[in-house]
């Protein structure tokens, strides 16, 4: 093993940031104060500099014969929520919060930020227009190193590239891949604040490309607005981007299960056989997923008839009803494009819903799959054709929405929608589309959450419920390898549920290993779902029977985990705070983690440590303990690790090096065929003990897995976990909470303390004496416990 650098001293305070005037014609006029807002005059336009709260500040520019517009697609937060103070001193002016102060300097004139006395970025030069382009630069610390720029897998610390601001599929990608479907115009550095460029128009975001120290926002039009997002620490910066944008709501807790994915199911009778076999195989199935055979028998030719083709599926309704029964949803996929020889192709045309040309007709183009029109979901026309049949699917038995090809994947420059041209809007398309079913939902089953699995969004999609996935993955290592990296990033910039196809998706590859390795993976990433073209079956299933055994364990051990993962998933809704974090988040004033970036061990949840096998016939694995004199439990054999340093450890074919911090509480459930028969009524709660973690906390959320706002309207419980050791004792406290729309549920718990080096002389449930099972051999503590309704019960282990 080896020990972590950590830097030798963070910026001190007195440090300022690179001394750099802006624009040298762009000289300071005057200012106003509006009400909190900082208007200040120079001679090519204006500023009007605005806080959200003492975190967050935006700045926007206005240059001279604009105007201002206040239009966000990506901003919900409500500015004013915070004290602020404008002084006017000698050359400067200050905005002043308790957090975030914002000076100009008059002359040379120039904006720069601040938090808590911490210089955190300044524009560079400023706005300036060359050529087609706008821009907006930023002076960077040699030592920064950035994240952000939406899905990319180039490294998790991306300074260096360029990347363009156009969401665009990447058919294949393995380990590289510089432009995806996912782009968002934010940056992140590694001296804690974010940058968040307001303009969802075509352009790039160069992350310091010309190794010059700049950071250089580049669009061609629309809106000069950003904002500065600043904290603490790592969760303070998340939380403050996830306020501004919008929080992800909790998902039916079914998208928590496996999925059966295919490209895909031709046949009613196919689909039925492949949830048949998943019941017989004794292997957990929540979801079935129909690619486009649903509406048609072909791939070309069809796209946009979004209807049950009767031939391939009669009964369709009933398939889905029996389906439900066995507590599985059916999800189907559904594309924006209506292709000329669709049966709705029509019906399109005659009630005006598809994007046009410069005359006002339906623009039609050839791509892959036909000769095709584009629905234009910014014409509120539109929306109400496209989500009239959502609607009557849904009355149909369909469960969950799958939205493909909505970057849009061809998306020709003279096309024209409702509220601008092909490139203004192209970014915020599948934003758009995410919007229709969220709103469409609020609307009509306002009791219901929404499953959105989307390819391509914007900043504040989370908001809607997307779910991202990073798109047709090679079927390969290359692909398994860039995936936690893309996973990681989308969490830090609010899109929680990033993941991938399981297994990859594209190439008839057979490779066992690579898919027992990635399933390992997917019990650590947000959604489980293999997907793959049909030459080689991505269902654990149709896999040889030692791949299924491999398999079948890693899908059980995803449902076991379903407490904490549903825990999870409810603190990112309230937070911000993804599920999958990077060590970074941990370990922050650590060089290597934060300049270097790593991806290849990550945190699930707060107290998950995770390293994926990334490469062929690995017998061992370089694992990052983060922060230095904590310490690791392995979570099957409970050896410890300590924290601080980077060791390499033994593989095993049959899981992934996993590890548990000292002081968590996990509860674990007993794997069930399906979610619908799951219930937090009887749980496991095991704690991982070591005399250093003096006190700990951690609990259980729980809700009815399907009701939207359940936690906001009080249907829901949490129980609180406790721990504190004192004296020769470890105290362990349940403690109950009923939200004030709910039922107490009485609990038990199968308590597993680790790491108990010696007979406990006694254990105390409740003030009396209680049994007790200790195993010396692996040192683990089980007391099974009385149940627990409304009133706290406290553990007393005597050492």
């Amino acid at each position: 093993m080896k020990p972590i650098p950590h830097a030798v001293l963070a910026l001190c305070l007195a440090t300022s940031l690179p001394a750099l005037a802006q624009n040298a014609q762009r000289t300071f006029l005057g200012f106003t104060n509006a009400n909190g807002v900082l208007d200040v005059a120079t001679s090519d336009g204006h500023y009007l500099i605005r806080p959200y709260d003492a975190t967050i500040v935006e700045t926007s520019f206005v240059p001279k014969g604009e105007s201002f517009d206040p239009a966000s697609h990506a901003v919900v937060l409500a500015p004013g929520q915070a004290p602020v103070t404008i002084k006017d001193e000698a050359g400067r002016i200050q905005l002043v919060t308790d957090g975030i102060t914002v000076t100009v300097d008059k002359a040379p004139f120039r904006i720069s930020y601040a938090y808590k006395g911490r210089p955190l970025v300044a524009e560079k030069h400023g706005y300036a227009h060359t050529g087609e382009l706008e821009s907006i630069e930023f002076a960077l610390e040699g030592d920064e190193a950035l994240y952000g720029a939406g899905s990319r897998a180039v490294g998790m610390n991306r300074r260096g590239y360029r990347f363009r601001l156009y969401n665009k599929a990447s058919y294949g990608f393995g380990s590289h891949a510089e432009q995806m479907g996912y782009g968002i115009p934010m940056a992140l550095s590694s001296h804690k604040y974010a940058l968040h460029f307001d303009n969802p128009q075509t352009g790039w975001l160069d992350f310091d490309s010309r190794k010059d120290g700049t950071l250089r926002y580049e669009v061609m039009g629309g809106r000069k607005t950003y904002q500065v997002i600043a904290g603490d620490d790592w969760a303070q910066v998340v939380d403050g981007t996830t306020r501004l944008t919008g929080r992800q709501p909790l998902p039916p807790r079914w998208a928590f299960g496996n999925f059966a994915s295919r490209f895909g199911y031709h046949t009613e009778a196919e689909t039925r056989a492949v949830v048949d076999k998943f019941r017989k195989d004794g292997i957990p199935l929540d979801a079935v997923v129909l690619d486009l055979y649903w509406f048609g028998k072909t791939v070309k030719g069809t796209m946009g008839n979004l209807a049950w083709d009767r031939d391939s599926f009669p009964h369709a309704e009933a398939m889905m009803a029996d389906f439900k029964r066995q507590g599985v949803q059916t999800v189907v996929i559904t594309e924006p494009f209506v292709l000329t020889t669709s049966k709705r192709w029509q019906e399109a045309v005659q009630q005006g819903v598809l994007a046009t040309d410069g005359n006002g007709k339906p623009f039609t183009y050839d791509f892959y799959f036909g000769n095709t029109g584009l629905v234009d979901v910014f014409k509120p026309q539109a929306r109400d054709w496209f989500w009239g049949i959502y609607k009557d699917l849904k009355a149909g038995g369909v469960a969950g929405w799958w939205g493909d090809l909505g970057e849009p994947e061809v998306h020709p420059s003279a096309l024209r929608h409702a509220t601008g041209s092909a490139d203004q809007v192209h970014n915020i398309y599948g934003h758009e589309w995410a919007r229709l079913i969220a709103d469409g939902y609020a609307r009509d089953y306002p009791q219901e959450r929404p499953f959105i699995l989307m390819r391509a969004g914007y900043s504040g999609s989370q908001r809607f419920g997307m779910i991202p996935w990073s798109g047709d993955v090679h079927r390969g290592w290359d692909g398994l390898q860039s995936q936690m990296e893309i996973s990681l990033q989308m969490g830090m910039q609010g899109q929680a549920y990033m993941h991938s196809d399981l297994g990859g998706f594209a190439g008839p590859v057979l490779d066992d290993e690579l898919y027992v390795r990635w399933l390992q993976y997917g019990v650590f990433q947000p959604i489980f779902r293999p997907h793959a073209q049909e030459e080689v079956p991505s269902e654990a299933v149709f896999r040889t029977p030692a791949v299924k055994v491999l398999a079948r364990d890693a899908i059980r051990l995803r449902y076991a985990m379903l407490p904490y993962n549903y825990t999870a998933a409810f603190d990112d809704s309230r937070t911000g705070m993804p599920m999958m974090r990077p060590v970074l988040f941990e370990d922050p004033d650590n060089d290597m983690l934060g300049t270097t970036g790593v991806a290849s061990t990550y945190l699930w949840g707060p107290d998950f440590l995770v390293a994926p096998v990334t490469e062929p016939g690995a017998a061992r694995k370089e694992v990052v303990f983060p922060r230095r004199g904590s310490v690791w439990f392995d979570f099957y054999t409970d050896e410890i690790h300590r924290g601080g340093v980077i060791e390499t450890v033994a593989t095993r074919p049959d899981r992934i090096p996993t590890f548990v911090r000292a002081g968590a509480f996990v509860p674990l459930a007993q794997p069930v065929q399906s979610t619908r028969d799951y219930s937090t009524a009887k749980l496991d709660l095991h704690y991982w003990h070591d005399a250093a973690v003096t006190s700990a906390s951690g609990h259980l959320y729980d809700d009815d897995g399907a009701t939207a706002h359940a936690y906001e309207s009080g249907k829901y419980e949490i129980v609180r976990f406790a721990s504190r050791v004192a004296d020769g004792r470890l105290e362990l406290t349940v403690t109950p909470e009923t939200g004030k729309a709910a039922t107490p549920m009485a609990r038990t718990f199968d308590l597993k303390v680790h790491n108990v080096a010696t007979r406990p002389r006694a254990v105390f449930a409740g003030g009396k004496a209680v049994k007790f099972r200790w195993d010396a051999k692996r040192r683990l503590l089980d007391v099974p416990l009385p149940a627990v309704r409304s009133a706290p019960l406290q553990v007393v282990v005597t050492l």
